[in-house]
């Protein structure tokens, strides 16, 4: 792809990283290629109270990212419940940072007193049932030109009010959030909501089975109606200043080849996986791995989100098992390096696409690394509808430098464009050579690596 006006310098920063990642030939004589991890607690930082480094990506812009860093005693919590996490939380007009650790799995559908919750019991008391919601808006005698109104459509929002209050933590500004290493840790069935807040660091969690038991049906949704579901994993709306680090996302146990099908369309319970939206802005996603899911992170909620923000870092992530939205990119900024995708079909999900640079999105792809199989069209790793730029050099497709956008406005009547009006300089870390990052990543990404 067409490089950048000027390639930025990529000197690493003198300050401490808060994962070492050293060649292990450099380290042991005649070990051969290959990457470890050294403890994150290295020079003396601990993981709870480590930021990002300087210059690593837009969360390191401005007044940087330090989370809850300046927590005291009193601000900082050990959690292993729902209850105590929502206790942790507080309210989100209490600024004071603070740090929770999560120590085990938080199972968010859950009442205070541990008790797991299912479909049935948000259902109970509003007179929702999927039969009778199914019966009352078939497009056979409900048509197919409105949204779904009446005693049923609002027996299912008040349904899906009640699991929203159970299922959706509202974090505060200047918190940190990490998985205690060797537990574990994570929340299934939740989402972290983080809005119209400033400073917060999500690291060395594995967030799963976020999913929504009342998705709406939509007829007016395409050519065939959708169903639309509630809750990503983690969401940012309106968020700035935000570092995801080594967190694991994923639809397990249940995959989206098990969903039902309604109305001839799937009856689709899972959102985002990490989508940021409404305005957000000063954003560094890196070491994440991306697994089993269809709509993984977008970048801008619609064609008229806000100018001038959305400037965003993508970084040194995993791709594996994604349909698609690795990110989708409207309007804002956004740099991409470094990443591993791998566009193998896992548990049902088969690629459409990875990258989606639309409404004018300036997106900067460069030293990423696709692993694809032999049957999959380079002209497939891209999307676009005709105004999202992508610039960027140094992808690989299998080990092969590859220009990406030529490949995909070879087969689309819709061209991405190949220059873009800015050039990245918040850089730490990015590796000018994608050809090690299969090996590198396997061992680098995802929760449960730093100690």
């Amino acid at each position: 792809m067409a490089s950048p006006s000027q390639r930025p310098s990529h000197r690493r920063s003198l300050r401490t990283r808060r994962v070492l990642v050293v060649s292990a030939a450099a380290v042991v004589a005649g070990a051969g290629a290959g990457f470890f991890v050294m403890n994150a607690n290295a020079g003396g930082t601990d993981l709870y109270h480590q930021t990002p480094a300087a210059k690593d990506g837009w969360a390191s812009s401005g007044s940087g990212t330090t989370g809850g860093a300046k927590a005291d005693a009193a601000h900082t919590f050990t959690v292993s419940t729902r209850a105590q996490l929502v206790k942790a939380l507080g309210s989100v007009s209490d600024t004071a940072p603070r740090i929770i650790k999560v120590s085990g799995t938080i199972d968010a559908n859950t009442d205070d007193s541990g008790k797991k919750l299912t479909c049935s019991d948000y259902a109970s008391g509003t007179g929702y049932s999927l039969s009778a919601y199914l019966k009352a808006f078939d497009p056979a005698t409900y048509g197919r030109s409105k949204l779904p109104s009446g005693t049923q459509e609002k027996a299912r929002s008040a349904a899906q009010t009640k699991q929203a209050k159970n299922v959706t933590f509202k974090v505060p500004a200047n918190t940190t959030i990490v998985g205690v290493p060797g537990t574990k840790a994570g929340i299934t069935g939740g989402m972290l909501q983080i809005q119209s807040v400033d400073n917060v660091i999500v690291r060395n969690l594995t967030f799963s089975a976020t999913e929504d038991c009342f998705p709406q049906w939509d007829p007016t949704d395409g050519d065939d109606g959708n169903w639309n579901s509630n809750y990503d994993s983690v969401t940012l709306r309106g968020a700035t200043h935000v570092w995801a680090d080594h967190n694991t996302f994923t639809d397990a146990p249940h995959f989206d080849s098990a969903n039902a099908k309604y109305f001839g369309r799937e009856y689709q319970i899972h959102d985002g996986s990490l989508d940021i939206t409404k305005g957000s802005d000063l954003v560094t996603v890196e070491r994440n791995q991306f697994t089993n899911h269809d709509k993984t992170m977008l970048i801008g909620s619609s064609d008229t989100d806000s100018t001038g923000k959305l400037h965003v870092s993508i970084h040194h992530n995993v791709w594996k098992g994604i349909v698609q939205r690795a990110p989708l990119a409207r309007i804002g900024q956004v740099h991409i390096y470094n990443n591993l995708y791998d566009t193998a079909t896992v548990n049902g999900y088969v690629l459409q696409y990875s990258i989606n640079s639309r409404a004018k999105a300036q997106v900067v792809a460069e030293d990423n690394y696709w692993k694809i199989p032999s049957t999959q069209k380079f002209s497939k790793l891209l999307s676009g509808d005709g105004t999202g730029s992508v610039a960027g050099s140094g992808n690989l497709v299998n080990g092969t430098a590859t220009d990406l956008v030529a490949a995909y406005n070879s087969a689309s009547s819709k061209k991405i464009k190949t220059t873009v009006n800015w050039t990245p300089t918040l850089t730490a870390g990015l590796e000018t050579s994608a050809k090690n990052l299969p090996t590198s990543l396997a061992t680098t990404t995802g929760a449960g690596v730093l100690n």
